[in-house]
C-alpha cells in the first residue's frame, strides 16, 4: 500500500487529523490496535476548549457537538463548604463546552466513513521503519498477513503505550516525568448531574470533581490510593466518600444512582521532546500526558493537530516544509504551559502523602486569594478555557 500520511492510532487526534488532511485532498491510512467498538467505550474527558470546538467545526464534524454539547460559562472551586466560581464569560469572553471525547471520536469516525477515509483495525506489530529517511514505510500485521505501507510521513497518535514514541532512539529523546502517589476514581452514572457547573472540591475528606457529559448523565471522581482497585469500591462507598468531599448544600440535593461504569486512572505529567524525528511526528498522548485536573488531555492533543496538518498540507501541496520543521518547537511551547497549569490545580486540590498541616492551610489560602482577586480567577480562566494556538 501507498499513501501520502500513515496515521498511527485511530483515537480522537488521529481521526481528526485524517479528516482534515483528507479534506484537504491529502491522503491517509489510519491504523488502529483495537477494535472500532473498544475505541468508541473509552470514557476520557468532556470538557471541550474553544479551540477544539473550533478546530472540530473546521473539520466538518461539529453539527452533534453544536445541538447536544453544553456550553459553561464558568467552574467552581470549593474547599468544604466555600465555593468560588470562576466566571469564563465575565473573565475571558468565551466558554467551554461540554461534550464526551466518545462522542467526539464518535463523530470523527462517521465523518470518515462518509468521505471513505482508510482506517484498518486489529492492526499488531506495527513497526515504523526509515523514519529518518526520505522514505519513511510502515510495516505490520493485519488479517494474519504481513502488509507493507509507504508514505511520505508518518503521525504517531497511538498514545502513551504506543510504537511510535519507541521509534525515536533513546538518545534522541528527553522524557520529562512527574508521578503523582493518587489517582482518580471516575464513576458515570445515569443520574442528574449535581451542580449546573463543574465543581472541583478540595476538603478535609479529599479531593473530589463533580461533572457531567449531559443533563441526565453525571461523571464524578474522588482521590484514591494508587493501591486501590475498582472492586474495592461499591456504589454505596463511592456516593458517601464524593458527598463528604462536596460542600453540603450540593451533597443534600444531589440524586445518586447505580453506576454504568467504573474505572482507576492513575495521574502523571509526563512530556517527550522532541516531537519530530525525520519524517516521523509524536501527536497527543505519544508525546505527553497531563494530570486530568486542568481538563487538558484531549484538548492538548487537538493543538498539535493544529500545528500539524496545516504544516503537512504546505509539505505535500506546496513543497514548504517551514511548518514541519517548526513543529515541535511550537506544539511544545503551548504543551508546556498546559502543563504547568494542570500541575498547578492538582497540587492546589490534592491531599499528598505525608503532607504537613501547612500544606492543607496553603490550599485554604490559594482558594480564599482566588475568592477576593479577580486577576487569580482571570489567570485561572484563561487557561482553563485554552491558550491561544
Amino acid at each position: 500500500m501507498k499513501t501520502e500520511v500513515a496515521i498511527i492510532g485511530a483515537g480522537p487526534s488521529g481521526l481528526l487529523l485524517s479528516q482534515l488532511l483528507n479534506r484537504a485532498g491529502v491522503a491517509t491510512v489510519v491504523l488502529e490496535r483495537a477494535t472500532r467498538d473498544h475505541v468508541l467505550s473509552r470514557i476520557r474527558a468532556g470538557v471541550l476548549e474553544a479551540g477544539t470546538v473550533d478546530m472540530l467545526r473546521e473539520a466538518g464534524v461539529s453539527d452533534r457537538l453544536d445541538r447536544e454539547g453544553i456550553p459553561h460559562e464558568g467552574c467552581y472551586l470549593s474547599d468544604d463548604d466555600l465555593m468560588v466560581r470562576i466566571n469564563f464569560r465575565e473573565l475571558t469572553g468565551t466558554p467551554v463546552m461540554v461534550y464526551g471525547q466518545t462522542e467526539v471520536t464518535s463523530d470523527l469516525y462517521a465523518a470518515q466513513d462518509q468521505i471513505g477515509a482508510k482506517i484498518l483495525h486489529g492492526v499488531e506489530d506495527v513497526f515504523i521503519q526509515d523514519a529518518d529517511s526520505s522514505a519513511p514505510f510502515v510495516e505490520f500485521t493485519h488479517n494474519g498477513g504481513r502488509q507493507r505501507l509507504d508514505c511520505a510521513y508518518v503521525a504517531g497518535c497511538d498514545g502513551f503505550h504506543g510504537v511510535s514514541r519507541k521509534t525515536i532512539p533513546e538518545h534522541k529523546r528527553q522524557a520529562f516525568e512527574r508521578v503523582y502517589p493518587f489517582g482518580w476514581l471516575g464513576v458515570l452514572s445515569r443520574t442528574r448531574p449535581a451542580h449546573e457547573e463543574l465543581i472541583y472540591a478540595n476538603s478535609s475528606n479529599g479531593f473530589a470533581l463533580a461533572s457531567m457529559r449531559s443533563e441526565t448523565l453525571s461523571r464524578y471522581y474522588v482521590q484514591v490510593p494508587l493501591t486501590d482497585r475498582v472492586e474495592d469500591w461499591s456504589d454505596e462507598r463511592f456516593w458517601t466518600t464524593l458527598k463528604s468531599c462536596l460542600p453540603s448544600d450540593v451533597a443534600d440535593k444531589m440524586e445518586t444512582g447505580p453506576s454504568i461504569e467504573k474505572s482507576v486512572a492513575p495521574l502523571r505529567s509526563f512530556v517527550s521532546e522532541p516531537l519530530r524525528w525525520g519524517r516521523l511526528f509524536l501527536v497527543g498522548d505519544a508525546a505527553h500526558i497531563v494530570p486530568p485536573t486542568g481538563a487538558k488531555g484531549l484538548n492538548l492533543a487537538v493543538s498539535d493537530v493544529h500545528y500539524l496538518y496545516q504544516a503537512l498540507i504546505d509539505a505535500l501541496k506546496k513543497g514548504d516544509t517551514a511548518g514541519i520543521d517548526s513543529y515541535s518547537e511550537r506544539a511544545l511551547l503551548r504543551i508546556w504551559k498546559a502543563m504547568r497549569f494542570s500541575w498547578q490545580m492538582t497540587t492546589m486540590l490534592h491531599r499528598f502523602d505525608g503532607e504537613d498541616s501547612f500544606a492543607a492551610q496553603m490550599r485554604k489560602a490559594t482558594l480564599r486569594h482566588l475568592s477576593q482577586s479577580e486577576t487569580a480567577r482571570r489567570d485561572l480562566a484563561e487557561n482553563y478555557i485554552g491558550l491561544p494556538f
